[in-house]
């Protein structure tokens, strides 16, 4: 069954592995998120489980969502998402998932919303290289042209065309992520590296898309033993019976 959890990015801190490694990792409070609504091919198309995380205000809950709730028999919660399956769910509505669902070494696709950073040029957007700096020039930081002209009704701008806009506040996944700790108790999952998002914002957990040959499991690095140098003069003379 494929597994997944909803959580808060809390932010970044630093451990030590048991072998003495330095490394990054991201705290995320993960659940417990409670099954609201349960999915089938047979009544929705598809199988799927849908799962709510985070406390909320009830004067804020809207009544369609309200009614959901109610329908489902749960309390009301702040995020909802939903989680594909391949399979019929052995999960029920009302049933918890907690950390624990994930362990140390498994390989995870974290999704969440990338920081918002306003309107950009681009330059910072799209990584474009600056103009001349001297005054005769007049195209410092600008885009450029804006592409071909058309005879008839003019010229125009193409699709996908790279331009100042907004930048950031998207949805992103990075993939085949490994889970350094679990902490049950704390329902705390640490993760190596950085993941999307601001501290306090939602993110989704899920087991890998590509597990590989691994199986889900980051590979193991096999450690090189330590082997004396040897002088190839002497070994030389060793051979030939000097």
């Amino acid at each position: 069954m494929a597994k997944g959890i909803i959580g808060k990015k809390l932010g970044m801190t630093q451990i030590f592995e048991a072998d003495g490694k330095f490394i990054p990792v991201t705290v995320v409070l993960a659940g417990p998120c409670v099954v609201i609504q349960k999915k089938t091919e047979e009544t929705d198309g598809y199988n799927a489980i849908q799962v709510g995380f985070g406390d909320v205000k009830e004067k804020t809950v809207t009544k369609p969502m309200k009614g959901h709730f109610e329908k489902a028999g749960v309390k009301a919660v702040k995020f909802v998402k939903e989680l594909r399956l391949a399979a019929p769910s052995d999960l029920n509505v009302g049933q918890e998932i907690k950390a624990n669902v994930f362990e140390a070494g498994d390989l995870v696709d974290v999704s969440g919303i990338t920081r918002g950073k306003g309107f950009a040029g681009t330059i910072k957007r799209h990584h474009f290289a600056r103009g001349p700096m001297k005054h005769g020039s007049k195209s410092h930081r600008e885009p450029g042209s804006m592409g071909p002209r058309y005879s008839g009704p003019g010229g125009r701008v193409m699709k996908g065309k790279r331009l100042p806009g907004q930048m950031g506040g998207d949805n992103a996944t990075v993939q085949r992520l490994t889970v350094a700790r679990v902490d049950a108790d704390r329902d705390l999952i640490l993760i190596k590296g950085s993941i999307p998002g601001a501290a306090g914002t939602c993110v989704m957990i899920q087991a890998t898309c590509k597990p590989g040959k691994t199986g889900g499991k980051a590979p193991v690095h096999k450690v090189a033993t330590e082997t004396k140098a040897k002088n190839p003069m002497k070994a030389s003379k060793a051979a030939s019976g000097k």
